[in-house]
């Protein structure tokens, strides 16, 4: 059987802009797209959904979230096989459960407990953290955003030759979507007269450029890549290239020990900040 694409729904706006990605993501991958509703608190949930619904709350079930689900992911696309399950379950765990045998993950940024829209989820940024596969999370840009540059896939490249699985991730996204792969790595120059830099040494810029040529080395040809090294904190460089792309690509590493996975500082920046949806891509011990 075919790894599906998953998508974590809940009824929230969050979510369904999900099945929309998972929608997209199963089209091109010519994968099947399993649609999950997990919880342990399904009545209380319903209260929301009830009202959107004008039905009593007693009416309104876990099939009704995953039902509209279905319908708006066959609506968007109707050649892709759909098949929805309900979980019980605390979501995170239930969805990190479900990644194990799934070609990749999509959830929103937050459900209908988040109170701003600058912050992440606890259980989107545990999926992101523990998941055996990609995940994709679609944050809520706030309105007042305004995007840059052009459709592209960005890729952070990170300083260890494991991060691979994130390059060829995020390359393979560049080339379903025919969309250019851009490559970014920040670098800051030592100062001061104790750095214990030595002005002889190769250039930090220079330094920045020769890995992630390195990184793109096994791109496909047919995958048009630019290289991308502003001086400055990555997290910042990150958020500013992300700005009208269509995808931000980051790796994230097993812990020490092999428990889950480490996203680092940069990781948690993005996935609260970036103003694109993010791909957090789990790479190998």
């Amino acid at each position: 059987m075919d790894e599906p694409i998953v998508v974590g729904v809940d009824g929230s706006a969050s979510s369904l802009r999900a099945v929309d990605w998972g929608a997209e993501e199963a089209a091109l991958r010519g994968a099947p797209l399993r649609l999950v509703y997990a919880s342990l608190w399904e009545r209380y949930e319903g209260e929301l959904i009830a009202q959107e619904l004008n039905r009593p709350v007693e009416e309104v079930m876990a099939r009704d979230v995953v039902g509209t689900a279905e319908a708006r992911a066959r609506s968007r696309r109707p050649g892709v096989e759909v098949t929805t399950d309900v979980l019980a379950g605390e979501p995170e765990y239930a969805l990190v459960r479900e990644s194990g045998t799934a070609r990749a993950m999509v959830v929103g940024s937050r459900g209908r407990g988040g109170f701003t829209e600058a912050l992440l989820g606890s259980v989107s940024l545990t999926v992101a953290g523990h998941a055996h596969c990609p995940v994709f999370v679609l944050r809520d840009a706030p309105e007042d955003e305004v995007p840059g540059g052009s459709p592209r896939i960005v890729l952070a490249v990170g300083d260890k030759p494991s991060d691979a699985t994130a390059v060829r991730f995020a390359a393979q996204e560049a080339e379903l979507r025919g969309l250019p792969l851009e490559a970014v790595r920040a670098w800051r120059r030592p100062s001061g007269p104790f750095t214990g830099h030595d002005a002889a040494e190769s250039d930090p810029e220079e330094a920045a450029r020769a890995v992630v040529a390195e990184a793109l080395r096994d791109v496909p040809e047919g995958v048009a890549t630019i290289i991308r090294t502003p001086e400055g904190h990555t997290r910042d460089a990150l958020v500013e290239a992300a700005r009208g792309a269509t995808l931000l690509v980051v790796g994230a590493h097993p812990r020490h020990g092999g428990f889950g996975l480490q996203l680092g500082r940069v990781a948690h920046g993005v996935l609260h900040r970036a103003p694109c949806p993010v791909a957090v891509v789990p790479e190998p011990a």
